[in-house]
């Protein structure tokens, strides 16, 4: 069936765009693509070059009155700027397509993807035959963002899988601002007996319980919006794809959730932010695993060892 769209395009900064998607869903959005805008990784970008940072369009059916529709979404980006003041100043701009069959070709930019040998993510419209030792998560573009598409929870993702690889795969696992939980539910599937994913956005959280409903993960996984100081435990795995800023902030924390020979994977990090992250962490008893990059991305994985001195 074809139909008139509204494409909607605004530019949220990058740690709003899980809550801005899940809010432009709530108002009828039935897709949203991330455009991100590439950045010169040998010059230290401006503020304002980040804040625009990645440009989202959503996608209605087209409304009545397409003016309301946009004086709706202003509405509740000016709500959300109590958590990102940014949102505040974000500029809609949308246009009419064509008749068109976008939801078809929309579908097609999310094919199903495996990650290490094992790990299958795929949307819920494409069926996937398992095969061998394949586990496979069903998780659909729009939902949050996280569907693994995105360089950091791709970067994410393959550390974790590679973990699994391990003669000693990590059993307990923390995932630090879940999103749609697509780590916490990869480490699950994978075989990680019990999962704590954290969001301090209770709409994340929702979506993340949805996620873990559908793929039949809730024995192995706790989703709460409780902050990180009020988790307790240790864990073998702690997982933080979050900000480098909130990296750093939180460092004491994350390491403190850290059982010993545990290990740490960071996420979310310029490469221009790469080395304050390195030196934030530089004082803890943590022996560097590995710095993997893609695109403008950094992801670095750690390991916690007694501390003799």
């Amino acid at each position: 069936m074809t139909n008139k769209w509204l494409e909607m395009s605004l530019a949220v900064p990058d740690q709003a765009v899980d809550l801005v998607s899940q809010a432009l869903m709530d108002l009828g959005c039935t897709g949203i693509t991330a455009a991100e805008k590439s950045l010169d990784t040998f010059i230290v970008p401006a503020p304002e070059s980040l804040a625009n940072d990645p440009v989202l369009k959503a996608y209605f059916i087209y409304p009545e009155n397409a003016e309301n529709l946009c004086l709706a979404v202003q509405q509740t980006l000016a709500k959300l700027s109590g958590i990102y003041p940014e949102l505040a100043e974000t500029r809609l701009d949308y246009r009419q397509l064509a008749d068109h069959d976008w939801a078809s070709d929309w579908q097609q930019h999310f094919p199903p993807f495996k990650v290490g040998n094992r790990l299958v993510i795929h949307p819920s419209w494409i069926d996937w035959p398992t095969s061998g030792g394949e586990v496979v998560l069903t998780l659909d573009p729009g939902q949050a963002f996280g569907t693994g598409t995105h360089a950091t929870t791709g970067l994410c993702l393959e550390a974790l899988a590679n973990l699994f690889e391990s003669s000693s795969p990590p059993q307990q696992i923390l995932d630090v601002g879940t999103g749609s939980g697509i780590l916490a539910m990869a480490g699950a599937a994978l075989g990680a007996t019990e999962v704590m994913a954290c969001d301090i956005d209770s709409e994340a959280c929702k979506v993340a319980t949805e996620n873990v409903l559908k793929n039949q993960l809730t024995q192995q996984i706790t989703i709460t919006d409780h902050p990180l100081d009020e988790i307790p435990g240790q864990y073998d795995l702690v997982l933080a794809n979050i900000l480098a800023t909130e990296n750093i902030r939180l460092a004491d924390q994350l390491v403190d959730r850290l059982a010993t020979q545990g290990c740490l994977v960071l996420s979310g990090i310029l490469i221009e932010q790469e080395q304050q992250v390195v030196d934030g962490f530089a004082d803890f008893p943590l022996t560097l695993l590995t710095t993997s990059h893609r695109e403008e991305w950094t992801c670095i994985v750690y390991q916690r060892h007694i501390k003799t001195d």
